[in-house]
Parts: C-alpha cells; sequence; structure tokens
C-alpha cells in the first residue's frame, strides 16, 4: 500500500496548481495523471486574472516564454446586429491586469506539472485510478492500474479529484448533472499563413459570429493561428466529411475579414478535430476527506477563456482549506465553504455570458457597448476574469443584464428564434467527436 497526504487525480491547470501549492506547504503529495504530458488540450486563451496565480506559483516568466500577450479580444457580426468593437482589458475597473496570453496548451500544462513536480509533488504519468473507496471514518484508498497493467493502491489523508470530465467523483457518488441551459459543438484547427491585428493587438483573440455559432482566431507564438467554430450540436451532426474539410466548409461560411485574414492559410498537417459539449455541474463539490476542482465539479463550455481560470482558481482555493483540514485548524470549515461559495460564482458567472453568447441582445452589447454607470468597465473586468470579488463589477453587472433585456426586447423575433433553438440543443445528440474525452465518453 502506497501512501500519501494528499492524493491528486488529475495533471490539467487545476490539479497541478493544487498540488504545487499543497507540496510547497510540506505535504507528501502524489499526483497520478493518466496520460504523459505533454499532450493536445483546447483552450488556448487566458485571462488576465489568471496571472496572480501565476505569480503565486512562481512561473509568470516561464510563462511569458511560451506565450503571446494579450491585451485584449475584438468581436465582429454581419449579422442582424452588426459591427465590430475592441475590448482592452486595460479599460477594466482593476487596471493592475492590462493583459493575458495565448499559450499552446500541450506547453502550458506541461509546464505546471513540472512546476508542481519541482515543488515537491510526486508526479506518475500513465496511471489510470479505477477505484477509489472510502471507508467509514477512514483514509481514502484509490485502485490503479498502469501502461504496463500493474495494478497498485494508494491511501491518503485527504483526496483530490482534479480528473476533469472524466468526472471520478461525480460519476462514483451520481452527482453529474446534465446541463439542460447549454449545448454546443466545435470543430478547429491550426493554420499558417493567417493574417494578424497589427502593432500592439497582434495577440489579441478575434470573435467572429456567424448563422450557426462563432468563431475564435487565436494567435500563438510559433506563428500559428488556432481557428474554430463552435456551433450548435444540429449544425454539426450535418458532417460527412472529414473533420478537416467540414472545417473549411465551415470557414466558407464566415466573416467576410475572417475569410480575407485566411485567404493564404493553410491547415497544418491538414488536422482538425471536433468536440462536443457535455456541459453539466455536479450537485456538490466535497465531502469527508476529498473534494473536487476544476471540470471534475462542473464543465460550462469547451472552449471559453474561462475555463483554465475557473481550474485554477477552485486550486488555490482548495488548497487552502485541505491545508487547514490537514493541521487541524478551526477555520477549516469556513475555508471550505468559500471554495465552495468562490467556485460557484465563478460558474455562474460566466455561465450566464456564455448561455446568451449567440443572442441578438449580447451581440449588441458587445459590438456597441456604452459606458454609463462605467457598465463597459465593469463587463471588460468580467471577461477578464475578475468575478471572485466585488470591486464594483458585480452591482453594475446587473445593469448590463438590464440592457441585455432591453436589446432583446428590441430584437424579439431573433431573440425567441435563437431561444427555442437554446432550449432544444441540450436534448441533440453530437457523437462526431474526435478528442481523446469524446471518444472515451461515446464509449
Amino acid at each position: 500500500m502506497n501512501e500519501c497526504d494528499v492524493l491528486v487525480v488529475g495533471g490539467g491547470p487545476a490539479g497541478s496548481t493544487i498540488a504545487a501549492l499543497l507540496a510547497e506547504k510540506g505535504w507528501r503529495v502524489t499526483l497520478l495523471e493518466k496520460e504523459h504530458h505533454p499532450r493536445f488540450h483546447i483552450g488556448e486563451s487566458l485571462l488576465p486574472h489568471n496571472l496572480p496565480i501565476f505569480e503565486r506559483l512562481g512561473v509568470l516568466e516561464q510563462v511569458d516564454a511560451i506565450g503571446i500577450k494579450k491585451p485584449g479580444a475584438d468581436f465582429n457580426s454581419n449579422l442582424e446586429v452588426s459591427g465590430h468593437h475592441q475590448f482592452h482589458f486595460s479599460f477594466a475597473l482593476d487596471k493592475t491586469q492590462p493583459y493575458a496570453y495565448e499559450v499552446r496548451r500541450s506547453e502550458f500544462d506541461n509546464l505546471l506539472l513540472r512546476n508542481s513536480a519541482a515543488k515537491g509533488t510526486q508526479v506518475l504519468e500513465g496511471m489510470r485510478v479505477t477505484r477509489v473507496d472510502f471507508p467509514n471514518g477512514g483514509n481514502p484508498v484509490a485502485s490503479t492500474v498502469d501502461e504496463q497493467g500493474r495494478e497498485a493502491r494508494w491511501a491518503c489523508r485527504f483526496f483530490v479529484d482534479a480528473s476533469g470530465r472524466d468526472t471520478l467523483l461525480a460519476r462514483k457518488f451520481n452527482l453529474k448533472k446534465k446541463n439542460m441551459q447549454h449545448a454546443s459543438a466545435a470543430i478547429f484547427g491550426h493554420f499558417l499563413n493567417v493574417d494578424r491585428r497589427e502593432g500592439d493587438y497582434a495577440g489579441n483573440i478575434s470573435v467572429y459570429w456567424f448563422a450557426h455559432g462563432w468563431f475564435w482566431m487565436i494567435p500563438l507564438r510559433d506563428g500559428s493561428m488556432s481557428v474554430g467554430a463552435v456551433c450548435r450540436p444540429a449544425y454539426l451532426k450535418q458532417r460527412t466529411t472529414t473533420p478537416a474539410e467540414f472545417l473549411l466548409q465551415t470557414i466558407a461560411l464566415g466573416h467576410p475579414e475572417m475569410r480575407h485574414r485566411m485567404r493564404n492559410a493553410t491547415l497544418i498537417n491538414n488536422e482538425a478535430r471536433a468536440t462536443g459539449n457535455y456541459s453539466y455541474e455536479s450537485t456538490r463539490m466535497r465531502g469527508d476527506r476529498y473534494i473536487m476542482v476544476g471540470d471534475a465539479y462542473a464543465f460550462v463550455d469547451p472552449i471559453f477563456s474561462s475555463g483554465v481560470l475557473l481550474g485554477m482558481n477552485s486550486g488555490v482555493l482548495g488548497a487552502e482549506a485541505v491545508d487547514a483540514w490537514l493541521r487541524g485548524d478551526p477555520t477549516a470549515e469556513s475555508r471550505f465553504r468559500h471554495f465552495e461559495r468562490m467556485v460557484d460564482q465563478g460558474v455562474k458567472t460566466f455561465s450566464w455570458f456564455i448561455w446568451r453568447f449567440n443572442s441578438p441582445g449580447m451581440r449588441s452589447l458587445m459590438l456597441h457597448p456604452g459606458n454609463p454607470f462605467r457598465v463597459q468597465e465593469a463587463v471588460t473586468s468580467l471577461l477578464a476574469g475578475d468575478v471572485f470579488r466585488d470591486i464594483g463589477a458585480r452591482s453594475r453587472f446587473w445593469l448590463f443584464k438590464f440592457f441585455y433585456v432591453m436589446f432583446s426586447l428590441k430584437h424579439a423575433r431573433e431573440s425567441f428564434r435563437l431561444w427555442r433553438l437554446r432550449v432544444r440543443n441540450p436534448h441533440v445528440t453530437f457523437t462526431g467527436g474526435t478528442t481523446p474525452v469524446d471518444t472515451e465518453a461515446q464509449s
């Protein structure tokens, strides 16, 4: 029987963050990862409020070395509500985080995992957890199997589920609930010879709405561009060609400016991937001697920039609570409650945006924003990831919601049509995903 103080399952950003912070405090931490890093992952656009976490982990310079600075985001549409607007993170209420980074996730996730190991975490890759038991009043015990078929058991004082969309504990305890508010699917690839924005805005993410959803264009440090389309599942179910061919067909339906920027583009290795949004939330995120962090607890959207921030922040808050519990600190329970409140607050705030992102009301506010009562500054703050404190942003967010309702009424017919589609989307099953997590979910 192997023993440790804390056993973390999953080597993504959430798992690597909580493992690094607990190991730094002197606890014996073991992290089990089923794959080998570096490995592919989508979600390359980070948010400014990741930066304080990078500083706390001591990896800011390393992230700067692999990433490209992202001072903002631009939004574009030629639909019923059309226009162009560029958001600058420096316009947020808090001016201290004026940029974020675009990163290749294989490099970024590997960086965080190696940092955790450097701080003292025992990192074991190619190790799959097959079972977790919680004896009454006893230490959790995990059963594992490695790539050679060798089995092992791990006893720990505290168990952290950072297994991502595998949702190890949510499945075990039947806590996982499908999100009936949102469903989407995405198809994406990496291209060469795509025009970037000029000057200081070369690192910006560009978002283009189109008839079936929206596109992202994310510039990466090596000169390539991540391009993908987030669509209604029913649209991707129409695919009868290869993912690469379907992605190019979808791009041909996009905004004229986007097509112009891609006029000389070549798809790297002629490879594209598709993924479905199995959006879910668990009915609880902690129990006796365990917590769930990141996507192991809730998964809102496969692409939106919030995912890494929500995961890493849950790792930071979770580490504070677990450390207090291991020390027998009487504040542990209040720290766990704070962990739960903040995680849910972040998920719910971003979910509100994501669920309404394709609506004409949201397009109106993103493309033609005003700043009465500093509402635009507050929304920029929320888009930058400032969702865990109230510096005036959250109260002004209610005004933004009011304006959203007003603009939705102005475009009532289109708003109603898209609302009906959004209600139907969770009932459409998309099984054409090609990423590992999709193929596992379909098996």
